[in-house]
């Protein structure tokens, strides 16, 4: 299975430090070694890394761990192939156009027998359930809002409609956002932590580092971090239950 990761901020924060900790299970810590990638958003903008090379031998993920990229929402994966072989094409996250934005998608889990996407707006690249469910996901929502982008009181329970019924197609914990929000979704494994004043000391699970969060922020920030199992061992995380999807927006989970 793969690993996700996902950050969701009040002001444009660096990711450095979880993504530390996260690329270590990319063949280090762990067996997710068949691939990864990472998307910030910046504004409208979106940049994109990926490789088909494990996180911790990647020259590229060497360079984004040193290099401090502010965003206010970004999305991380690190795949065990079990869809597609190992290529560029199927590493995640998927980046897709809809209502005039970047809409950025990450996945975890299998979903055999998915229904095919056909010859609809958005079909596949790669070989991925992952990205076919994606593409599911965009083409249903841009029938049912085929102009311009719906308010999150009414996006919300069309995805939460679509989500379940990918979901019964197998394992669907999955990170969406177009920048402005991130959305999580737990089938199985998933959990979030909010950093806000008063910030502490956090210390990495995966690699000896403690970073003091007091010392890099101002009291008014606010930053979600989203993954599939803890990155830290001295905090306090929340588990998201199955079935569950929770909207991030501003560094804190909606009540919705």
């Amino acid at each position: 299975m793969c690993q996700l990761l996902g950050m969701n901020c009040n002001v444009p924060t660096d990711i450095c430090f979880s993504f530390e900790g996260f690329c270590a299970r990319g063949g280090k810590t762990d067996e997710h070694k068949d691939g990864w990638g990472i998307a910030f958003f910046e504004g409208l903008g979106c940049r994109l890394f990926l490789d088909d090379k494990s996180s911790i031998t990647s020259p590229i993920a060497a360079f984004i761990r040193q290099y401090p990229i502010k965003s206010q929402n970004a999305i991380a994966h690190i795949r065990k192939a079990t869809f597609g072989a190992i290529k560029l094409e199927n590493c995640h996250p998927f980046k897709r156009e809809l209502w005039g934005r970047n809409w950025v998608f990450a996945h975890n889990g299998d979903l055999p027998n998915l229904p095919p996407v056909g010859n609809s707006i958005y079909r596949p690249v790669g070989e991925t359930d992952s990205e076919q469910a994606l593409c599911l996901m965009l083409n249903t929502l841009q029938q049912r809002f085929p102009g311009e982008k719906p308010s999150l009181e009414m996006l919300y329970p069309v995805l939460q409609e679509i989500t379940s019924t990918i979901a019964s197609h197998g394992t669907f914990n999955y990170l969406l956002s177009d920048g402005e929000r991130l959305f999580a979704h737990c089938s199985t494994k998933l959990c979030y932590i909010v950093r806000q004043a008063p910030f502490a000391a956090a210390h990495s699970i995966d690699e000896d580092i403690t970073v003091d969060f007091q010392a890099l922020t101002s009291p008014s920030d606010r930053v979600a971090i989203v993954a599939t199992t803890p990155l830290t061992d001295n905090e306090v995380w929340t588990t998201i239950l199955p079935g569950e999807l929770v909207v991030f927006e501003d560094g804190r989970p909606l009540n919705i």
